[in-house]
């Protein structure tokens, strides 16, 4: 015979609602009566009917969660935090990259939109018309993006950026590089303003560049060229390329020029020198997006960000 809720719900000594809570939200149900629920539906070999659920709530509980590079060491902990969110919750995630391109970033929305009852955006590139547009066929949360109306969860790049460069400034650097990040990337443009307005210090904009080690391995030589004595990369990978670049042509950090990354991946903490950096939240914001698209809320985060000073930054030479 098919065990039901109503069988569940008896064994349990609970109402049949409760026994759907457990299953549908929950964080909305006594810790010690989830446990027994929980129990019981194990021990009976119940499991919810997901599909009969979907026709009578009109709720899939899918979430698709789209980033702009999988491979990126920025998102691996953010996805982590999300899937364990929604696990809590009994919620499934469907993750998918875009390999930095709006295009493919539009399709997937899309494509999601019959399938889930909201999407997760980190980092998009896609333009605000364009994401207004989507926000009309699927809920969704954005992450490191902000856009009238849409709830959003941001880290504090900007914060983040400013004291990167005050640092610098503060070890007696006055010529400073950005190597900006891509050209449609709202952190990026943060980044830039935010650098900008620290007193004291010359601004030197190099890109825009792609978010990768690549990338940043050929920004070296402009960097070289630049007659600057520190820099602020856009993320860590283009960091760890900057250095490697910086080495090919004989220029040593921090002993001729300062760096320091955003995001305080796990390599830059490996990397020698060990990477000066901006910690981000990704974690959090993981947590909090979930928790945002699931509640329905429209409301806007912002969590802090840390500077990390470790072995890439100096006094410039003449000063030590």
């Amino acid at each position: 015979m098919t065990v039901t809720i109503r069988d569940v719900a008896r064994a349990s000594g609970v109402h049949v609602s409760t026994v759907s809570r457990t299953f549908s939200a929950p964080h909305l149900v006594n810790a010690e009566t989830r446990a027994r629920v929980l129990a019981v539906a194990e021990e009976l070999g119940y499991r919810p009917n997901r599909a009969a659920r979907a026709l009578t709530t009109g709720r899939t509980h899918n979430i698709g969660l789209i980033v702009a590079d999988i491979a990126n060491p920025f998102f691996p902990p953010l996805i982590k935090a999300a899937q364990s969110s929604a696990r809590e919750r009994d919620y499934h995630l469907f993750v998918a990259d875009t390999d930095e391109d709006p295009a493919v970033e539009e399709e997937l929305v899309l494509a999601f939109s019959k399938q889930v009852d909201g999407v997760i955006l980190c980092s998009p590139r896609l333009s605000n018309k364009a994401l207004d547009k989507l926000a009309e066929r699927v809920p969704f949360v954005l992450v490191n993006r902000r856009l009238r109306g849409v709830a959003t969860v941001l880290m504090d790049v900007a914060q983040g950026a400013r004291s990167a460069v005050e640092h610098l400034a503060a070890l007696g650097h006055r010529r400073v590089a950005l190597v900006s990040g891509p050209a449609g990337s709202w952190t990026s443009g943060e980044i830039k303003q935010a650098a900008a307005e620290v007193p004291g210090v010359e601004l030197v904009v190099i890109g825009p560049n792609a978010p990768t080690e690549q990338a940043g391995i050929r920004a070296a030589a402009a960097v070289a060229e630049a007659g600057v004595t520190g820099v602020l990369a856009y993320n860590d990978l283009v960091a760890i390329g900057l250095i490697e670049g910086l080495a090919e042509r004989g220029v040593s950090v921090p002993e001729d020029v300062s760096v320091v990354g955003i995001d305080d991946i796990v390599p830059g903490r490996l990397n020698r020198p060990k990477l000066t950096t901006v910690a981000m939240p990704t974690a959090d914001a993981g947590r909090l997006a979930v928790e945002l698209l699931i509640q329905s809320v429209t409301a806007s985060t912002t969590l802090e960000t840390k500077l990390v000073v470790r072995e890439s930054t100096a006094p410039p030479k003449g000063l030590t």
